[in-house]
């Protein structure tokens, strides 16, 4: 288990990016929230393999449904992944297990 940040610091239909390490491999994440429940994916559009936030933590659309890519500006629901809209549209971005313990968004297994 790996401790993300405090709950109230992921804000409520917003998501924060994330640099994690496990066995000495690093990664991007990202976690979001939406009705007080937390979702969370690798950082990683799965049309050109590249981050989907252009500036940190700026991940969603100008609604705040939906999470964008910054590089084509494909929508992906926060739910499930599923890319709704775009050149990647039915595919989905790769989830890892995230849950809020003690307050705390913690990484359980990546």
């Amino acid at each position: 288990m790996q401790i993300l940040c405090p709950f109230d610091e992921l804000p409520e239909n917003g998501a924060k990016g994330f640099r994690i390490s496990a066995q000495s491999l690093a990664a991007d994440i990202l976690v979001a929230r939406r009705d007080g429940r937390i979702y969370g994916y690798r950082n990683v559009c799965p049309h050109r393999h590249t981050t989907l936030d252009w500036l940190p933590d700026q991940f969603m659309d100008p609604s705040g449904e939906y999470l964008q890519c910054a590089t084509h500006g494909a929508l992906f629901r926060l739910e499930d992944g599923l890319c709704i809209a775009g050149p990647c549209k039915g595919q989905r971005l790769t989830p890892v297990t995230v849950a809020v313990h003690d307050d705390m968004v913690v990484l359980l297994s990546e």
